[in-house]
């Protein structure tokens, strides 16, 4: 637990800008500017100075600021991230001037810089590693922990490696997830999927000896009769491991595959923000779950496969696997006719050659959607970058023998070509956002560190409690 509720106040953290510490200094005593000083203190952002009192212990902390707040690190949830596994163990308290919502936005911060993933190390259940805390409102924790928990369980779940992350991992943990919340649970699994008519997602995954698997979690809002909320239905990647089949990766590219089922772990973290701060919402959350695996029964190039929507699709790469699991799932969401279905993947490397690792792409068709969902980003600390649905490039998907490919032998512009892909498989009056995004910290940075992490889950969560206000 990184945070604490009580009356007793923690050590103050206190917020400086590098053009405020000079007014910062005369009001303090000269024994204490000495310090400061030869504490080379400066307030730039991340730097920080644990000032003692008389008998040594740590009085205050200062803590450096952004001096522009459009910068996107400048915003407030990476404000004090850095000081959660900096600071020795002790309870801390934000001692800042600012409204309840940077404040919460700050302490949130903390939770997330003060992430570990050690499960795997020998004394993670002998000898548990002490974590500085932060003394946060009784009023505020249960905001904080749904950001925090939610942003832990997608770590978790990509940091996870895959022979302990495998599809029917994955429907342990959604129905752990739906036990928690009072949701419905159910599955398709294995040769079920032909008989229910998940072709697509069965071929891509018989080759394993983890039996493929559609995982579906309903829910609504306790607080409202459920058939009176819009339908709004969440569809994550879930190739918990991807070899890219017979088309087989490079090792360095296949290295990090575990990660591969990024997608299915941001739909189950933004599930769980969605239930824990009661979105009036009815929520339908899939779940294409595979191990892409080689073996005798591995599906080939050149094979033709059905798909749930009965567009038959010629294989050009086996590699191209994830829109050929979502696209069973955007065929059954439409059948419910949802308010709206925004489905996360990590789908392309074109999208990391053309945005970098640090920034989801995003495709939608609808032009609004675009606009309110890009609009409310950088002041939340981090952003996604709309590319477009361009029809012109459709043709790449063009196949002699089938109603479309699953991808084009030519290679550009393969990030848009894969949503022109899925968007085959979306109704026209239906509302859709795509994200592919990297979902892996390549570097560290506060709050952010490498590994595993939730990209567009801040942006999509707070578009979507605009879209549905009490």
């Amino acid at each position: 637990m990184n945070y604490i509720t009580q009356d007793e106040p923690g050590i103050p953290l206190i917020p400086v800008t590098a053009s405020s510490l000079d007014d910062f200094l005369t009001r303090q005593s000269e024994t204490l500017n000495r310090w400061i000083k030869s504490s080379d203190f400066n307030a730039k952002p991340n730097e920080y100075c644990m000032i003692p009192d008389e008998s040594g212990d740590i009085s205050q902390v200062l803590f450096g600021m952004h001096e522009q707040s459009d910068e996107l690190d400048a915003a407030p949830i990476w404000a004090i991230a850095n000081l959660a596994k900096e600071l020795p163990v002790n309870t801390y308290q934000l001692d800042a001037d600012w409204d309840d919502a940077v404040c919460v936005q700050a302490e949130i911060g903390w939770g997330l810089g003060a992430y570990r993933f050690d499960f795997f190390k020998r004394n993670f259940l002998e000898k548990p590693t002490p974590q500085a805390k932060l003394n946060v409102s009784k009023e505020r924790i249960s905001v904080i922990n749904a950001y925090v928990d939610a942003f832990t369980l997608v770590r978790d779940l990509i940091n996870t490696p895959a022979n302990h992350m495998m599809p029917e991992d994955l429907s342990e943990l959604t129905q752990d997830l739906c036990m928690q919340h009072k949701a419905q649970f159910s599955e398709v699994v294995g040769e079920d999927l032909i008989k229910e008519n998940f072709p697509a997602i069965h071929a891509v995954g018989r080759a394993s000896d983890h039996a493929p698997r559609f995982i579906k979690l309903d829910w609504h809002s306790p607080d409202y009769a459920g058939d009176d909320l819009p339908l709004l239905t969440l569809i994550g990647k879930g190739v918990c491991f991807d070899t890219g089949g017979l088309d087989l990766k490079p090792s360095k590219f296949m290295r990090n595959m575990k990660k591969d089922m990024g997608g299915a772990a941001h739909v189950l973290g933004l599930s769980h923000l969605i239930m824990s701060l009661n979105l009036p919402v009815r929520l339908q959350t899939l779940i294409s779950a595979v191990d892409n695996a080689v073996s005798g029964d591995a599906f080939r190039p050149g094979d033709i496969i059905d798909t749930r929507a009965h567009k038959t699709v010629e294989i050009d790469n086996t590699d191209a696997e994830g829109r050929l699991v979502l696209c069973d799932a955007l065929a059954y969401a439409c059948e419910s006719s949802p308010d709206l279905i925004m489905d996360f993947a990590t789908l392309t490397g074109a999208a990391r050659v053309a945005v970098g690792t640090e920034i989801p792409a995003l495709f939608t068709n609808s032009q609004s959607l675009l606009q309110n969902i890009q609009g409310n980003d950088v002041n939340l600390g981090e952003i996604v970058w709309p590319l477009p649905l361009h029809n012109p490039y459709r043709y790449m998907l063009n196949s002699p023998v089938a109603d479309m490919a699953n991808s084009s032998p030519e290679g550009y512009g393969g990030a848009i070509t894969a949503a022109l892909y899925l968007q085959e498989f979306v109704g026209e009056s239906v509302e859709w956002a795509h994200f592919d995004m990297m979902a892996w910290n390549t570097r560290e940075r506060p709050g952010r560190p490498k590994g595993g992490e939730a990209m567009g889950l801040l942006v999509a969560f707070n578009y979507l409690q605009q879209r549905y206000k009490h």
